[in-house]
């Protein structure tokens, strides 16, 4: 079903468009963040750094 968003058509059409990009652009940050943040915490592992006793920043509880 299609149907006519009137005069306001092409205002409504970008806001959605820009929403959108925002959170698409967001999550690309996030994942790139965690694959930052992955890779620091086994760079620290390799130095000999833990953040708990006996246990690596692989290791699932």
């Amino acid at each position: 079903m299609i149907m006519s968003l009137g005069p306001y058509a092409s205002f409504i059409v970008t806001s959605y468009a820009a929403a959108a990009l925002v959170v698409v652009i967001l999550i690309c940050w996030i994942v790139l963040d965690h694959r930052s943040q992955t890779q620091r915490l086994r760079e620290l592992e390799r130095s000999g750094v833990t953040r708990r006793p006996g246990r690596s920043a692989t290791d699932r509880p």
